[in-house]
């Protein structure tokens, strides 16, 4: 949230909607945020790591998960951008998924 925060220069209006997404999606994968990003990086001794791995199973949890929500296919993508958009701001580089 910080870091979207700092990114926007202001709390962006949408958080309360955006919260709330990330909440169902953690349901989805019965894994907490932090679990979620912790499982997705490592540190080693040059820095941070990303497990490809995991980064590509939240990928598709985030797939599963966009395609799942009720609406259109604008709704749907933007619920599955949010979550993106929060591994993003946490360090791992997600890419677009499946357009609806």
């Amino acid at each position: 949230m910080d870091g979207l925060r700092e990114q926007w220069g202001e709390e962006p209006a949408d958080m309360p909607g955006r919260l709330e997404t990330l909440e169902r999606f953690c349901a989805l994968v019965e894994r907490e945020p932090d679990a979620i990003i912790a499982e997705c990086a490592r540190e080693v001794e040059g820095g941070k790591r990303i497990r490809i791995k995991k980064r590509r199973l939240y990928s598709d949890k985030i797939d599963e998960f966009q395609s799942s929500v009720e609406g259109d296919g604008r709704a749907q993508t933007r619920a599955g951008n949010v979550v993106r958009s929060f591994m993003i701001h946490n360090g791992i580089f997600m890419q677009g998924g499946v357009q609806g």
